[in-house]
């Protein structure tokens, strides 16, 4: 029986724009991006693909104007206030769109890109992509989105041990911050796949892109269920629920 179209959200934040593989000072987090989607569509070819890059069409962050206009009601929001939503709205669509979330995360001060940011608070919205009810028994929030998306987490870090037990986990607050956010509003599974060691000189940053792309490999045979996975222990998967 033929499998269902998949629908991926692939996302680029990094500011380094796209070079070849083999460039100095290259993007690590555009390369594991780029390998992911191709290892997917070469087993997958027909499913549909979303894209956005970050650092050539930055989403506009949070205003006055922003807040106004989204804890209004929709009957009652003006036509300013709609055309203050579109963005929004088109960022929540393709979001809601997408079976599989692929987002290139690299850290920046031991958080994700502004841009990146941005995009969180855009699509983290009351009414929209979580409920509340202050009368509700229990917890007075809920995640809106549809069940079983698959959000893929691809990092790069200057140093090492930012992975669960690390000497570092305590300062990654990538990793947190798009976990924290997408499963509040429904994803159900993560993927964390990590280069580190960027800014050293030795051959320790090549070991670990080796490694990533190899866990992207047994990911994509994975989740299409078409390869054998083999992993290393670089790759950490999360069920949410």
């Amino acid at each position: 029986m033929k499998a269902a179209m998949k629908t991926l959200l692939h996302i680029d934040s990094s500011a380094r724009g796209p070079r070849p593989d083999t460039a100095a000072r290259g993007s690590h987090t555009r390369r594991l991006t780029a390998h992911f989607m191709n290892r997917w569509q070469l087993v997958r070819p027909n499913d549909a693909v979303i894209q956005r890059d970050m650092a050539v069409e930055p989403p506009t962050p949070v205003t006055e104007e922003w807040i106004a206009s989204a804890f209004t009601t929709p009957e009652n929001r003006s036509p300013q206030m709609l055309a203050r939503l579109q963005e929004s709205d088109n960022l929540v669509e393709e979001l809601a769109a997408a079976d599989v979330i692929v987002i290139g995360a690299p850290m920046y001060n031991f958080g994700v890109p502004s841009t990146l940011k941005a995009w969180i608070d855009n699509i983290v919205r009351v009414g929209v992509t979580f409920g509340f009810d202050r009368t509700r028994e229990g917890d007075p929030y809920w995640p809106m989105l549809a069940p079983g998306k698959h959000l893929v987490i691809l990092t790069s870090r200057g140093d090492y041990g930012y992975g669960p037990g690390g000497r570092l986990e305590h300062m990654n607050h990538v990793d947190k911050a798009l976990a924290t956010a997408l499963t509040y509003i429904g994803v159900t599974e993560i993927t964390t796949i990590a280069v580190e060691y960027d800014e050293f000189t030795d051959g320790r940053v090549e070991t670990s892109l080796s490694e990533a792309l190899s866990d992207i490999d047994s990911l994509v045979g994975t989740m299409t269920n078409d390869l054998q996975p083999e992993t290393s222990d670089g790759r950490q998967t999360m069920k949410v629920g």
